[in-house]
């Protein structure tokens, strides 16, 4: 008897099978609701939908990818442009960062000059004091 129990619980798990019930067969039908007739049978398993959903999908990337590398749909997406517009943007910035350096450097200038004019510079000089021999005068 047990062993009878055991024989069917496995023929159960057996048809629980995900690969298996991935080959059954299902039957997909249109019907018209007014008439009842039956507009369009589909049959079909599982595993055909799974294949047919991803091939739509793979389709639609495709073509979307298609889309946007072959047309010019592409500059508009941010951060893309074309050559030209790209070596413009690099030159400005070549031109913005020597801009920026110049100013920089005529602030220290313009600081220096006020510190000068007004006084504050420092005192100690930044050159050493040269000890020169004093020549000796010959009255020949």
């Amino acid at each position: 008897m047990l062993n009878l129990a055991l024989i069917i619980k496995m023929e159960i798990l057996q048809n629980n099978n995900p690969l298996k019930r991935l080959n059954n067969r299902y039957r997909l039908v249109v019907m018209n609701d007014d008439t009842y007739e039956e507009v369009v049978t589909f049959k079909l398993s599982r595993l055909s939908v799974y294949v047919g959903l991803s091939t739509i999908f793979v389709l639609m990337v495709s073509v979307t990818i298609a889309l946007i590398v072959f047309t010019p749909l592409k500059y508009y997406i941010p951060g893309y442009g074309s050559r030209q517009s790209r070596a413009e943007i690099q030159l400005l910035k070549i031109r913005t960062d020597s801009l920026e350096q110049a100013i920089h450097f005529k602030e220290q200038y313009f600081n220096s000059l006020k510190k000068v004019l007004n006084g504050s510079t420092p005192s100690a000089l930044d050159t050493a004091a040269l000890q020169i021999p004093k020549q000796e005068v010959t009255n020949d």
